[in-house]
């Protein structure tokens, strides 16, 4: 059966399941205020926190009990389903887990219904099917924190978590993640807060080796399907004079509420953020009455997304176009979608060629729009990323994607791109546009959003993972980038350079680090390894020796009486194996050609072995054709030759393989210099960038710092000089 998740959703679980399900988490929230309760004392923040859970969670068990069945529904477990694959696996990330954690960045204790009834149902399966009933899909198993893991393993590996006692999210992170506590600018912007978050993962190898139990991870490098080449463009954009007049206000906002000059109801660093973003997009979203600048996103995406409609006219290729920002909202306000829709109809493009996907709001009108954007009739689909990502299959004709913004997410970027860079699209080659305003937020959330991917694409491969990295849960502008990005502080782009650079020279470090204890272990068992293949080369030569000898004549021996006929020894040899006793672990039957033979049965196979032993042994199935044993069995021996061949070979590669790594791992890491130079540098630059170092970068000339009032200011100054 296949079925939407929410149509999924609606299959309940029986009331007692629903019931034991609720009582566990109770039981979980119950184990960690006791826990709580020894650490920390009765009357602590963690407890009356877990207290006000465990209420919450008693209120729904009562619930559940009082509630009357309206409906004679089938219940999950009486549909019979024994296996669940689940597609777009993402969805369900929102999982419940009990800790005493409050207040700390990354953890969010909301539960989303559809995830509850997931975890639910995996448990069930699980119990039905041994812990093979469930399979999760995604392209996006990571979309915006490493903490995510975690969830995916309590869905599917729940019962092996249990076994190594990491159940519990607290014992998790305990041995994966570190908690900092550090001073950061009060969203509000009205002074400053200690905040508590996660900020690097350790033992990366373990936690990965441990996910990879459940996990497949293949990327498009490691599958040869058949998907069109990628060439991207960064479409850089010159900001008009409005954009930049009003980039500088928002440094003088942010100036304003750092001083507590304003009222954080008025204004804060959010709303300056999201102005910014949205300034980036377009100034006539800051004020709709500021003019139709000639070279903005629109106007320019507009241009060569209609040049790339006129070349491909004969095809009908297709294009899409996403901007999660001003979305159409109907009242007749300014937004990009109409702004580009009204730019494209003034060049000549048909409206019926043009959609938005925000008019498909049911999915029967979903399913005509994407065949018409498959077959060519709409050959402009714009939308958001919520409502064109994950599940939108329009890759036939599609040509071209543009990103007039982006998300905060690096599985925002996977989704989209997924859209055109798919099998089933005809085109070869197609074309990804990036579209960023110069001196805006656009540079600093496209660098920031490709060092992140690149870096979880680094993670879920796992060719060699770091052992510690920091974490890449949501990252928002601080007072001093929102300045520095405003001043056009070079410093910012150069930062965000060396953050990707450095992580790439620290995977290959580790890549080298890792080759090279791998070349160690090598080093130290493969002397063992060449001494037992040479003892064993030289009994199979003297076997090979001895068999060419006495091979001409027919005899073997079985139970103490000879065989000159095949057929005779073959019924012989069949008797044995049913006059073997199921106690019996191996039977000596006979001898052939000076060959000690001895009787197995392999209980997994459920098939007769024989093994011929005299310098080496060999090892062979029979089966219930007599004459075909001993001719089986004939083969084995003719094969020595060729068994000498081959482990000699085997053992001067293993020899060779020594030498090699002996004078391999002696090499030293080639771009260590390289990696410590921009290291010093990156030090220095988030030295320069930090926000108690007041500074100004001048066009031309040389920088001026002003010296910071408090000690710790000027003793990371001093060092920074």
């Amino acid at each position: 059966m296949i079925i939407g998740h929410s149509q999924f959703e609606r299959i309940p679980l029986s009331k007692k399941r629903q019931e034991a399900l609720l009582q566990s988490q109770i039981d979980e929230v119950v184990e960690g205020i006791e826990k709580a309760r020894w650490t920390e004392g009765k009357g602590s923040f963690t407890v009356r926190q877990l207290e006000r859970t465990k209420k919450s969670l008693k209120a729904r068990l009562q619930k559940l009990a009082a509630a009357e069945r309206k409906d004679d529904v089938v219940t999950f477990e009486e549909l019979g389903v024994d296996h669940l694959y689940v597609d777009e696996a993402h969805s369900f990330k929102n999982g419940f887990f009990q800790t005493k954690m409050r207040g700390v960045a990354g953890i969010s204790q909301n539960e989303a219904q559809k995830s509850a009834d997931m975890a639910g149902k995996c448990r069930y399966l699980d119990e039905i099917t041994e812990g093979r009933g469930v399979t999760f899909a995604t392209g996006t198993p990571i979309s915006n924190s490493l903490t995510e893991l975690y969830i995916l393993q309590r869905y599917l590996q729940y019962d092996r978590l249990v076994e190594m006692g990491l159940e519990h999210f607290d014992t998790w992170a305990s041995m994966f993640r570190e908690v900092v506590t550090s001073i950061e600018l009060a969203p509000e912007g009205n002074g400053y807060r200690a905040r508590s978050r996660f900020s690097r993962f350790y033992n990366i190898p373990e936690l990965m080796s441990l996910f990879k139990e459940i996990a497949d991870i293949k990327t498009s490098d490691q599958l040869p399907l058949p998907v069109p080449e990628a060439v991207y463009e960064t479409v850089v954009l010159k900001p008009s004079e409005h954009q930049q007049a009003l980039v500088k206000s928002l440094g003088e906002r942010a100036e304003a509420v750092r001083k507590g000059k304003v009222d954080p109801a008025r204004d804060n660093l959010l709303k300056i953020t999201n102005d910014g973003r949205k300034l980036a997009l377009d100034q006539r979203l800051l004020n709709a009455a500021l003019p139709d600048d000639a070279g903005s996103k629109t106007a320019v995406c507009a241009e060569k997304s209609y040049q790339i409609w006129r070349e491909t006219s004969g095809k009908r290729s297709a294009q899409l176009i996403f901007a999660d920002l001003s979305t159409p909202k109907g009242d007749g306000s300014f937004n990009v979608y109409d702004d580009l829709k009204k730019k494209l109809l003034g060049k000549g493009v048909p409206e019926e060629e043009i959609a938005f996907i925000h008019t498909a709001d049911t999915e029967d009108k979903k399913t005509e729009l994407f065949r018409k954007v498959r077959r060519g009739q709409v050959r402009f689909l714009l939308g958001s990323t919520m409502k064109m990502g994950a599940g939108s299959n329009v890759q036939d004709k599609l040509i071209a994607l543009h990103h007039l913004d982006v998300g905060w997410k690096p599985s925002d970027l996977s989704q989209r791109e997924g859209r055109i860079i798919r099998q089933g699209n005809e085109n070869e080659t197609v074309r990804i546009y990036r579209y960023v305003t110069e001196g805006t937020f656009d540079a600093f959330m496209w660098e920031l959003m490709e060092g992140k991917q690149k870096f979880i694409s680094q993670i879920m491969t796992s060719k060699a993972p770091v052992r510690a990295c920091q974490d890449v849960d949501e990252t928002a502008l601080s007072f001093a980038e929102v300045k520095a990005l405003a001043t056009g502080n070079p410093y910012i782009k150069e930062k965000m350079l060396l953050d990707v650079e450095v992580s790439k020279l620290k995977l290959l470090k580790a890549s080298h680090d890792s080759n090279r204890y791998r070349l160690e272990d090598g080093i130290a068992k493969w002397p063992g390894q060449i001494e037992a293949l040479t003892k064993r080369l030289q009994a199979l030569e003297a076997d090979a020796a001895h068999y060419g000898k006495d091979r001409e004549a027919f005899l073997m021996e079985i139970g103490g009486r000879q065989y000159i006929e095949k057929k005779a020894a073959g019924a012989a040899l069949l008797m044995a194996c049913q006059d073997m006793g199921a106690a019996d672990r191996t039977k000596d039957v006979g001898s052939y050609q000076g060959f000690l033979m001895q009787l197995t049965f392999d209980a997994f196979q459920k098939t007769f072995r024989m093994s011929l032993k005299r310098g080496a042994t060999a090892s062979v199935g029979l089966g219930t054709d007599p004459v075909g044993n001993i001719t089986r069995i004939s083969h084995l021996l003719e094969g020595l030759p060729e068994r000498v061949k081959e482990t000699r070979r085997e053992l001067e590669e293993l020899r060779g393989r020594l030498e090699a790594a002996k004078e391999e791992v002696k090499k030293p890491f080639p771009k260590e210099e390289e990696l410590q130079q921009m290291q010093e540098r990156l030090s220095t630059l988030n030295a320069l960038l930090h926000m108690d170092v007041e500074r100004e970068i001048r066009p031309e000339g040389p920088e001026l710092l002003a010296l910071p009032e408090n000690k710790q200011g000027r003793r990371r100054l001093k060092k920074c000089l």
